[in-house]
């Protein structure tokens, strides 16, 4: 019978760079969840007005925060 191989190596695991594009997903799903309520509202004949100018506000910090994302995903690794 032959010994097992107890030659523990470690392994220091880097990290995924384009693992930083993972929070960019929230827009897509918020996109999406502002088509259903669009949706909804049309087939069951539902007031938006109240909601549009508020959600069109929300677009627009979502923009910057979109655009602030992008610059944090895209930087350089510090370390390099």
């Amino acid at each position: 019978m032959e010994p097992l191989n107890s030659d523990y190596e470690v392994v220091a695991r880097e990290p995924n760079p384009r693992a930083r594009f993972n929070f960019l997903y929230i827009f897509p799903v918020l996109g999406g969840l502002w088509l259903l309520y669009l949706l909804v509202a049309a087939v069951f004949q539902l007031p938006i007005t109240g909601v549009v100018d508020p959600i069109m506000g929300f677009m627009l910090v979502l923009f910057f925060v979109l655009a602030g994302l992008l610059f944090w995903a895209l930087a350089p690794k510090a370390n390099r």
